[in-house]
């Protein structure tokens, strides 16, 4: 049985790991991954790639980031139980695990007090249609299949909650930030879903 085994605790904040990287785990009989979220995302949407979360188990040992063990937390790494898991996913090929932002695209400063126009749905409910500040979205764990969506209209407001399977977004040019690692070009239209017809394997 292969293990491939990455370490990858050396990526910077806002960064992912190289295609090259992460491109062994599709041939492995089982991976271990060491270090921050997005690095684990990577791994997840090579094996979806190659079609075979579902045979691979994946081991993480997280960074010490606040999201890192966050997600540990919410997953039950160190328990010693293996956990099929729902796999969530994007139109662009990549791997949602803690953390989706969509926000108004341009410069970083006073990025989260500026408006964009967007509509949005979560499931069959409309859950923005206009102009907002960001769109908020977490796997959550406790449940199969579920997503919980957040929507700010205006800063210091209360926000829009809503959980389902998918959230599909429209919007004027706008910023995804995909488990702490932006997306390298402004989106017009976004789609989040939990994929109901793939798992993938946590090996605690």
């Amino acid at each position: 049985m292969s293990l491939a085994e990455f370490d990858l605790r050396g990526l910077g904040p806002g960064q992912a790991p190289s295609r090259d990287a992460v491109a062994p785990a599709a041939e492995a009989d089982a991976v271990l991954v060491k270090g921050p979220v997005a690095a684990l995302a990577a791994v997840l949407a090579v094996l979806h790639k190659a079609g075979r979360t579902a045979l691979v188990p994946v081991s993480w040992e997280p960074a010490d980031d606040t999201s890192s063990t966050g997600l540990a937390r919410a997953l039950g790494v160190g328990t010693g139980d293996v956990r099929e898991l729902s796999l969530v996913r994007d139109d662009h090929g990549g791997v949602l695990l803690h953390h989706g932002r969509l926000e108004a695209a341009g410069e970083e400063r006073r990025r989260l007090a500026r408006r964009f126009g967007a509509q949005a749905h979560n499931d069959a409910v409309k859950v923005a249609d206009g102009r907002i500040t960001r769109i908020d979205v977490r796997p959550d764990w406790r449940q199969a299949d579920t997503l919980g969506v957040v929507v700010m209209t205006l800063p210091l407001r209360p926000a829009r909650r809503t959980s389902g399977r998918a959230v599909q977004i429209a919007c004027d040019p706008a910023r995804v930030v995909r488990d702490g690692v932006p997306y390298p070009r402004p989106v017009s239209r976004w789609t989040w879903y939990a994929d109901d017809r793939v798992r993938w394997r946590l090996q605690p």
